[in-house]
């Protein structure tokens, strides 16, 4: 048997096929599962995933819906780009292709947020086509299977890594092999600890044969991990038990969230409350806080500050019950579950 056989004769024996995006196949249902599981695992999007096909069961209602609303339902997830970037999707399939999938690769890559796997897994998985994928799972079985020591984010080792798989598909059972082969990454050649001797394809794989699936695939060399400080302002009125956010531009971090205002530093913040007529001495500094990004850490001092009767062309204010509903990052809706009793129960 070759790799596709033996790969998909285990995936029909022992492979996941009760996921959510696996039940009623759609291009729509395989491309939101596809989006939310980049640099995100199973156990995290599966209740993400579901009520998110709840809001939106469809493309037409993913277009029609507000970006906020769209946002809200991805805050938690992280990485917000993604969210954006399947909105202005949505709204590019309705307008210009009358809410129907493109079955060319080419125009799927050109839509925002969808890669060349993420367009062949749409189209393989959706519609069957003989198209190879290569996401993390992927990559890591191809590497071992191959014996690969190199760093397989390096161009001249991607390329060789597409053209392998590639050459491993099969002719037919397109879906199942596609699913398949990122089933064996996300159960048996796990990034730690792999379970080897159940793996389907060991006999040839050249990591298990020679010991080195722990060193295959080669980490990605590390770089300089930059730390920012800032300070956060929480503006809230203490009578009404509202505070005040901001909508942050759809560009940078937390793009399109609400947030309360960042300051570079305290000096900032302090004439930023000068020039708004503000006591910062009546503010309460609580305990620094971390979040980490992909590419730096935020540490965040918040700032309480009580307000009466305060109004800003760019901040809104909202009960605490409307914080529920709205698209907040993870690490503010933290703080506002913890700062609860502060800022008083509505």
């Amino acid at each position: 048997m070759n790799f596709a056989s033996q790969l998909l004769s285990w995936f029909y024996q022992a492979g996941r096929k009760d996921l959510p995006w696996q039940k009623d196949i759609t291009p729509y249902r395989v491309w939101i599962s596809e989006i939310m599981l980049q640099q995100t695992q199973v156990s995290t999007v599966i209740p993400y995933y579901e009520r998110f096909m709840t809001r939106f069961p469809d493309i037409h209602t993913l277009a029609e819906a507000a970006s906020s609303d769209v946002l809200q339902f991805w805050a938690g997830l992280g990485y917000y780009a993604r969210g954006r970037n399947l909105h202005k999707t949505a709204v590019m399939i309705v307008e210009q292709y009358h809410g129907v999938f493109p079955e060319a690769p080419e125009t799927l890559i050109s839509l925002p947020g969808i890669g060349k796997s993420t367009a062949h897994a749409i189209l393989a998985i959706a519609f069957g086509q003989k198209l190879a994928i290569l996401d993390g799972n992927v990559k890591r079985v191809l590497t071992r299977f191959l014996g690969i020591q190199e760093y397989p984010g390096l161009p001249i080792i991607e390329k060789q890594l597409w053209a392998y798989a590639t050459k491993l598909l099969p002719d037919t059972e397109l879906p199942a092999y596609t699913q398949a082969i990122m089933d064996l990454g996300a159960t048996l050649c796990t990034k730690s600890k792999p379970n080897c001797p159940s793996c389907p394809v060991n006999q040839d794989c050249q990591a298990f044969k020679n010991n080195l699936t722990a060193d295959i695939p080669a980490k990605k060399p590390k770089k300089a991990y930059p730390t920012k400080t800032q300070h956060c302002l929480v503006l809230y009125n203490p009578l009404k038990h509202e505070v005040f956010l901001e909508t942050r531009k759809n560009s940078g971090i937390w793009g399109g969230l609400n947030t309360p205002l960042f300051f570079e530093d305290e000096a900032m913040l302090s004439a930023w409350c000068d020039t708004h007529h503000l006591d910062i001495d009546t503010a309460n500094a609580l305990k620094p806080r971390v979040h980490k990004f992909t590419h730096f850490q935020l540490n965040f001092t918040p700032w309480l500050l009580p307000v009466d009767g305060f109004a800003h062309e760019t901040l809104q204010c909202y009960s605490l019950r409307a914080l529920e509903k709205l698209a907040l990052p993870a690490p503010i809706k933290t703080l506002f579950q913890e700062e609860i009793a502060i800022l008083g129960k509505s």
